[in-house]
């Protein structure tokens, strides 16, 4: 076979991504710098309860000010981005972190939950980072592709890392598992720093002539609009979706007697989304993000009626085929309806719905779940995040319909 005829063989598209330059070096510094952040959670937890002698209420309450932090400081350390560039934004977080998790062991409860916010609020964000290089990096034909290979090595992150989390915690100790998230926390932040991914593209910007260019006193041109409130939203639901369905995933093993199946029936799932994402970024029709989030609603449904345990795996199954699908098509619409110089700040602004999706997700179907039991749980979660998909759906048409009912009117921004 000639070098010419392998030069025009097809090739997958995760391929011709890794071969773009930087996105390969991307994915990995992404991938080690995110494993610290998906282990925290569960070893504050395991902290609270087994160091600190709390119950698992008080531990909500350390993750919840954790959470209340992440949700605040994401818009505000994207637009640090966008202003100051990736070092100079993200310095002043491994400086806090660095402080927070090497203190976290030794705080009392009290100290501790105020440490969990400020550890929230100066989070290193890796996550919005990588997806606002990613946009820079692979162009807009292998964005599908690039965005899915990322919710893919998401997956695989949230698979090992609590499970790493545990180890450090149960075969050591809560506060070594701590020291040891709160170095990796900081060797993150450097990792990213000394990486230091592009933001920006370096094409430089077409001069307009002076006709055409907006007056130098003119209000800045807004940003969010209704397709982008939309796809926020949607970014919500699917939170609102996953979380739910992880509360009702643990409260049904439990009820059953099976609370030891909940660490491979968590793996199902994600292995579900990992092959439910590999597919996605193989295709090429190009589904709105509402539509796959409500596909996701639909998907969590059979976990509501199937028995403990084998069908309930197949169930976990199917519920995670759409989860990459879905949080890849948002990521990547959400980096196309805003200009390159506000992404970062974006990007954070759909770190806090999906902060916001976790939050309200979590005690409500744990309630229902308290009130009518775990397949309620299930339903909830199904329901509301469907809900507010389809709500979405009707008004981008809505939206659409009114803007082509006025040749050359735009859509209006809120």
């Amino acid at each position: 076979m000639t070098r010419a005829t392998m030069e025009h063989m097809p090739t997958s598209p995760y391929g011709a991504v890794l071969r773009l330059p930087g996105v390969a070096r991307l994915f990995a510094v992404a991938f080690v710098a995110r494993i610290p952040t998906a282990a925290a959670g569960v070893v504050l937890t395991l902290h609270v309860v087994q160091s600190l002698g709390k119950g698992y209420g008080q531990a909500g309450v350390v993750a919840g000010a954790m959470t209340i932090g992440m949700a605040i400081g994401a818009p505000w350390r994207g637009r640090l981005v966008d202003r100051l560039g990736l070092r100079r934004a993200i310095a002043p977080s491994v400086l806090v972190e660095s402080a927070v998790w090497l203190m976290a062991p030794h705080l009392g409860y009290h100290a501790l939950v105020g440490a969990a916010f400020v550890g929230g609020l100066f989070l290193v964000p890796v996550f919005s980072v990588t997806r606002q290089s990613l946009s820079v990096l692979v162009p807009p034909a292998l964005q599908r592709s690039g965005f899915a290979l990322d919710s893919v090595l998401v997956e695989i992150t949230f698979m090992l890392a609590p499970v790493a989390g545990v180890l450090l915690a149960t075969q050591g100790s809560t506060g070594l598992a701590l020291t040891v998230v709160g170095c990796t926390t900081v060797a993150a932040g450097l990792l990213l720093m000394w990486a230091n991914p592009p933001t920006r593209s370096r094409t430089p910007a077409i001069e307009l002539p002076a006709d055409l260019r907006e007056p130098e006193h003119a209000a800045p041109r807004r940003v969010v609009t209704p397709e982008l409130a939309v796809v926020l939203l949607a970014g919500l639901a699917a939170s609102f979706i996953l979380v739910g369905t992880d509360v009702s995933l643990v409260a049904a093993l439990n009820d059953a007697g099976r609370a030891a199946d909940v660490g491979w029936m968590i793996a199902l799932w994600a292995g579900g989304s990992v092959v439910g994402g590999l597919l996605h970024g193989m295709g090429t029709r190009n589904r709105s993000p509402l539509l796959l989030v409500a596909v996701l609603a639909l998907a969590t449904v059979p976990a509501a009626f199937a028995p403990v345990p084998v069908w309930l795996a197949f169930a976990m199954v199917l519920a995670g085929l759409p989860c990459a699908p879905a949080l890849a098509s948002i990521n990547a619409r959400l980096v196309q309806l805003v200009p390159e110089a506000r992404r970062g700040e974006v990007m954070g602004w759909g770190g806090t719905m999906s902060t916001v999706g976790n939050a309200l997700g979590a005690p409500l179907c744990g309630w229902v779940i308290d009130q009518t039991g775990p397949s309620g749980g299930f339903l909830t979660a199904a329901a509301v995040g469907g809900t507010i998909a389809v709500g979405g759906l009707v008004v981008s048409r809505l939206v659409r319909s009114r803007a082509d009912a006025v040749p050359g009117r735009e859509l209006v921004s809120v």
